[in-house]
């Protein structure tokens, strides 16, 4: 059965084609005809039930008002970026500070270390490429994330962050493997001082068969709990390899949820060299993660728990008709991600979805967010302890966390309370997976809707997805800005 036509991308040449994207027995298909090499039919999501749940959560955005370049219909993805066909803002920025790195993944979509070549940019070409996220229109991207490579290998880290602090990025993350900070805990500290905000620790489990420097991802949480340093945990989950830990992961999580701030799982995206085979045994798509979460924490954390990442919109049109303000919307293609949050007591989860009817909460929200556009203070402040009134009829009957959350809640909407909220996340895990696309199930829809961008020397801002496949953006950038390799330490 059709469910939409789109455009995605020959797996073998890369040229644009028309595609359908269709259920057949329970799943979702993505199929496209090339002239030179032929029909190619991939997995785009393995269960079309809940690929129609997320449909209902569409939210096309309007773009930036600044785009870098302006492209034709056509020109998607060779015209990256921003261009003006591009859907949505940045929510999540990222910087590639180098392309040097300690570790040798084979599965890295950076290709670290096999380039030939070192890919470093200048201090001033960083804060020039800050500058230009800060100046984004109509609000520039909250976050920042400095990747890799391993970004702890460039010694003006600490430069760096505090500038980004100080430019206005309220949330400042690295990315890394982890391997110096567990080395020394003054390290630690010393980032967090400069004004780092998480460090986005890749784990991919929690024995030596899944994660060969598995004493160092423990050392790290240890030094990050003991400085106060947030930490979220990116395992990248491979059909056959790892998936078998994803609840041993979560359960971690839990033991340490003073520090571990969330899990973010993401499903492997095979950007180098894979076979069919290879795709058809590893692949792991968002359901079956949903699935796997649902089985290995025992009917816990199930699987109709997860939302896509749209369904934020009504907050920020809540927050947008409040203040009168612009907000950060969370237009990311509704298959692009999914998540939900769990509270942790003891060795207990309690997901939020049994302490809150989610869907009345959303609906409240948007209730109270059209009541505000009708305008005046007073009717601001009445609207919204009307709302808090409505949303407390989603919580659970009976629940004294229930009780507590929509306290928290009425707090942080009516007197701007945002220390409780603070303190509601401190014992509380964010679940979360992006499952970033390959040349095998591209779809151009959601390349346009990406709201997860890295910004380069040249001045532009890409597409994760088109960055690291499809066109491949970052080989090309890599290569303008190449050093000798003799830099490399």
């Amino acid at each position: 059965m059709l469910l939409k036509e789109t455009k995605s991308l020959c797996p073998v040449c890369r040229k644009v084609l028309d595609a359908e994207i269709t259920e057949e027995d329970g799943k979702v298909w993505i199929t496209r005809t090339c002239p030179d090499h032929g029909t190619a039919k991939n997995l785009y999501w393995s269960d079309a039930e809940m690929y129609r749940r997320f449909d209902a959560y569409e939210s096309i955005g309007d773009g930036v008002v600044n785009p870098q370049n302006s492209a034709g219909p056509g020109d998607c993805p060779g015209a990256c970026g921003l261009c003006s066909n591009h859907h949505s803002g940045t929510l999540l920025a990222n910087i590639d500070l180098t392309n040097r790195c300690n570790l040798h993944c084979d599965f890295c979509f950076a290709n670290a270390r096999a380039c030939g070549f070192v890919y470093e940019p200048s201090f001033d070409e960083v804060i020039g490429m800050m500058e230009m996220l800060r100046e984004e229109k109509p609000v520039p991207p909250p976050a920042v994330q400095f990747s890799g490579g391993e970004p702890t290998m460039r010694d003006d880290l600490h430069e760096i962050i505090w500038k980004a602090k100080e430019m206005g990025f309220s949330q400042v993350q690295i990315a890394t493997n982890g391997i110096k900070l567990a080395k020394d805990i003054t390290y630690v500290q010393e980032l967090k001082d400069v004004g780092l905000s998480t460090v986005y620790l890749h784990f991919d489990g929690v024995t030596r068969e899944t994660n060969q420097i598995l004493p160092t991802s423990l050392k790290v949480v240890e030094h990050c709990k003991e400085v106060g340093l947030g930490v979220v945990l990116v395992p990248t989950i491979i059909n056959g390899r790892n998936d078998h830990e994803i609840g041993a992961i979560l359960k971690y999580a839990a033991e340490n949820v003073e520090v571990v701030r969330g899990v973010n799982f993401q499903p492997v995206a095979f950007t180098g060299a894979a076979s069919e085979d290879d795709i058809k045994r590893e692949r792991v798509t968002i359901p079956d993660l949903a699935d796997r979460i649902e089985e290995q924490t025992d009917g816990v954390i199930k699987k109709d728990y997860f939302y896509p990442v749209p369904c934020v919109i009504p907050i920020s049109d809540l927050v947008e008709a409040y203040t009168g303000r612009p907000q950060v919307r969370f237009t990311t293609h509704q298959h692009c991600g999914a998540a939900t949050y769990v509270f942790v007591e003891g060795d207990k989860f309690t997901p939020i979805n049994e302490m809150v009817d989610v869907d009345k909460f959303f609906e409240a929200i948007d209730t109270m967010a059209v009541r505000m556009k009708s305008g005046g203070t007073i009717n601001k402040y009445m609207s919204l302890i009307e709302g808090v009134r409505e949303m407390s009829a989603s919580a659970s009957k009976g629940e004294v966390n229930g009780t507590k959350l929509w306290k928290l809640l009425g707090e942080a909407l009516v007197f701007q309370n945002f220390d409780a909220l603070r303190d509601f996340h401190w014992n509380a895990i964010f679940i979360g997976t992006m499952h970033f696309m390959d040349n095998f199930n591209y779809d151009l829809e959601r390349v346009q809707r990406c709201c997860i961008h890295y910004t380069t020397p040249d001045g532009r801002m890409i597409p994760f997805c088109t960055y690291n496949s499809g066109p491949v953006y970052r080989e090309k950038v890599w290569k303008k800005f190449a050093q000798p390799l003799e830099k490399e330490e």
